[in-house]
């Protein structure tokens, strides 16, 4: 684990890193990725790839890459060139399972019910080898992208072809999350584009930004943004990200277990799941598991 010292301020980070957004109106990323790009290589070590996914509807416009996020081209495009979405997720990586290739880049993209469903994870699953049917099947070899076509499988399996509702969809998200997370850490991002589920057994961390809006200071880099002059009475963005990205806000952080879900910049729904191997791990910490992931 590296001790990243900012402003005076001692910073932990582990793992690969997550950035999500949801929003009532389009909304661009520009300045939250910008500082959260800068942990790909300046302020952190998370260089093995990145990718940014921004929906339309029910579609998004998906970008990976495998170089770092300080020095991909994209990413130069992404923090410069305001892209408006209600839904983002964006994923820095730190290889620990999967060799650093475009197709072991998060975010990871696969359709369902007519729609794009997108989804990113940090963390590091040990021994998770689940039975998959072939309808969703991994094109890399992360733990990650497993995980994501066990989730989708699990939602055809209980649901068939007919879209559940945002309710139905949370309630077996919250049914089979905490199952994977005996395996390991399970920090995730997930949307379809009409809202953005998150869960997290370690590292996770949101805010929603609503009317009256202020000022916001970058911890990663020297940048800062007086948000009342760009925004209106009806935004309301919510961020939710590994760790917090300004100095001056005041973040939540995620209970082990917890699931929460956004829609329209804010909590609509929350759930504190049961992972026995947290509860093991809390009564005698000599079982602690130190991943990969854990280690960076």
């Amino acid at each position: 684990m590296h001790n990243i010292l900012i402003n005076k301020t001692l910073y932990e980070y582990a793992m690969c890193q997550l950035l999500g957004m949801n929003c009532a109106a389009p909304t661009d990323i520009t300045f939250s990725f910008r500082g959260f790009s800068q942990r790909a290589g300046i302020t952190s070590d998370h260089s093995d790839g990145f990718g940014i996914a921004f929906f339309e509807d029910k579609a998004c416009r998906l970008f990976v890459d495998n170089q770092s996020a300080v020095v991909s081209p994209i990413a130069e495009l992404v923090r410069n060139y305001p892209i408006k979405s209600r839904n983002v997720i964006a994923h820095i990586r730190k290889a620990t399972q999967g060799k650093i290739t475009l197709e072991n880049s998060h975010p990871f993209i696969r359709e369902l019910w007519g729609r794009q469903w997108i989804f990113a994870h940090n963390g590091d699953l040990l021994n998770f080898h689940p039975h998959l049917s072939g309808r969703f099947t991994p094109v890399g070899s992360t733990d990650s992208e497993l995980a994501f076509c066990y989730l989708l499988e699990q939602l055809v399996l209980r649901f068939g072809y007919f879209e559940p509702s945002l309710n139905d969809i949370f309630a077996l998200l919250e049914e089979i999350s905490p199952k994977i997370a005996e395996y390991g850490t399970f920090n995730f991002c997930l949307s379809n584009g009409q809202a953005l589920f998150s869960y997290a057994t370690t590292k996770l961390h949101w805010i929603v930004r609503e009317y009256p809006f202020k000022y916001a200071r970058l911890i990663d880099i020297d940048v800062d943004i007086d948000f009342s002059q760009f925004t209106t009475k009806e935004d309301r963005v919510a961020v939710i990200t590994t760790e917090p990205l300004t100095q001056n806000e005041v973040w939540t952080a995620y209970k082990p277990g917890e699931m929460i879900l956004f829609k329209e910049g804010k909590v609509i729904k929350t759930a504190t799941t049961h992972v026995e191997r947290l509860v093991r791990e809390a009564a005698d910490p000599s079982l602690i598991r130190i991943t990969k992931a854990d280690q960076h």
